[in-house]
Parts: structure tokens; sequence; C-alpha cells
């Protein structure tokens, strides 16, 4: 009973781990499409700019590039976060994993210790038989 319920634990441990690792890995490729985009958004900037920029376009560039910095800061944040709930869930899963084991460490020297019982008994059943057997011929 202890086993299964370590067992369940454990499987429901990997799933969330199987999420957070999913998780951070989407988190980590958005970081890198917006890096992506502003650096491609930049260099089409300079080449507006060395063709020449009226102020307006100038300045909506610059507020442009204001707002996807932001954005990258925040995504930054969500991948730093998404890496910590991955530790978080890699020691749950290693914990409830660690646990099973001894459950089933005990379970199996419980067992072993039960087939020694028995071993020990039916030798002590096989020497009584032999010695009445013995007895009995004399």
């Amino acid at each position: 009973m202890l086993i299964e319920l370590a067992t369940r634990e454990c499987d429901k441990a990997a799933q969330e781990l199987g999420k957070s690792i999913r998780f951070a890995d989407e988190t980590e490729k958005k970081l890198t499409m917006l890096l992506q985009y502003r650096d491609e958004y930049r260099v089409r900037f300079e080449v507006n700019q060395a063709e020449g920029l009226s102020i307006e376009d100038y300045r909506n560039y610059q507020i442009f590039l204001e707002k996807l910095e932001q954005a990258i800061s925040g995504q930054l944040q969500i991948v730093t976060d998404s890496k910590k709930r991955v530790e978080k869930c890699q020691k749950l899963w290693q914990s409830a994993e660690h646990k099973k084991m001894s459950y089933d460490t005990l379970a199996e020297r419980k067992q072993k210790e039960a087939q020694r019982k028995e071993s020990r008994r039916d030798q002590k059943e096989t020497d009584e038989f032999a010695a009445r057997a013995s007895q009995n011929k004399q």
C-alpha cells in the first residue's frame, strides 16, 4: 500500500517535472524569438536611418524598441522563474523517487526475511523428520 502511494506520488512528480521542462523550453523559445526580432528590427532601423528618417519615424522606432526591450526583460524574468520551477520539480521528483526506493528496499528486506524464516522452518522440519526416521530405524 505504501509502495503504491509512493509510486503514484513519484509518477505525479515526474509528470509535473515534464510539464515544467516543456514550459521552460517554450519560454526560452519565446525569448529567442524576441531577441531575433529585436536584432532584425535594429538592422531595419539602421538601414532606414542611413537612408534618412523623419523625426516622427525615428521616434516611432525608438518607442517600439523600448517596448520590445521591456518585453524581452519580462520574458527573461519568465525564463528565470520557469528554470526555478524546473529545479523545484526536479527536487520533488528526486525526493519522491528516493521515498519509493526506500519503501521498495524495505519490502524486499521483509520478503527476504520471510523467505529465510520459511527456509529455516523447512530445514528444521527436514531435520526433525530425519531424526525421527533415524530413531525409528533403531
